[in-house]
């Protein structure tokens, strides 16, 4: 199991290597478009706070979000599923998980998260942190709102920089009696949603 210093030491390489990497490239396939350390900080703390064990991310990229989610998740005896779509992101995840020892802790996929979604078992996750294909979001919501488990945190990233992307996906949730919402103004803003416990 790697130590606490290791992951923070890697976590601090990859933070810089993304903003150093965006910098250089304008298509949006060679960016790495990681989540910002306070983000990352809160997802820590949202796992830690529903005490979630079976956590699912949506666009792993280089896996910055997914190390931030498994730490956590590791010190509550649980997991990270985390789905990515690019080869070449999955593979660059996959050595940066391999560097953090979090193996055993992180599931990665490489597949289409609608798949993932239609594939996962009602209440299968009680923490799902979206950071993908925003247009698919809406699509996504009936599949999304079936897997998490009651009681589940859905965090949405990018809720405040990208807000007309995925307008109707946050209306549709904030009208849902079933959900308690929150726009936090960290990072890139997040959208946060917890479902009713009943």
């Amino acid at each position: 199991m790697a130590s606490a210093d290791t992951i923070d030491t890697l976590l601090d390489e990859l933070e810089a290597f993304g903003l150093a990497n965006d910098a250089e490239h304008a298509e949006r396939a060679s960016r790495m478009l990681n989540i910002t350390r306070d983000t990352g900080e809160l997802l820590a703390v949202l796992v830690h706070a529903r005490g979630a064990r079976r956590v699912l991310e949506i666009g792993t990229s280089n896996g910055y979000s997914t190390l931030w989610l498994a730490r956590a998740a590791r010190a509550l005896g649980g997991s990270v599923v985390t789905v990515e779509k690019a080869q070449d992101k999955f593979d660059m995840a996959h050595a940066n998980f391999a560097r953090a020892q979090l193996q055993g802790v992180i599931g990665q996929l490489l597949a289409d998260a609608g798949d993932v979604l239609r594939d996962a078992a009602d209440g299968a996750y009680d923490c799902i942190f979206l950071d993908s294909a925003r247009q698919q979001y809406a699509l996504w919501w009936p599949q999304l709102d079936r897997a998490l488990a009651a009681g589940g945190v859905l965090v949405v990233d990018n809720a405040s920089s990208h807000y007309a992307d995925m307008a109707q996906f946050i209306e549709a949730i904030r009208a849902d009696s079933r959900y308690t919402t929150c726009l936090a103004t960290v990072g890139k803003g997040e959208f946060i949603a917890v479902k009713s416990g009943n």
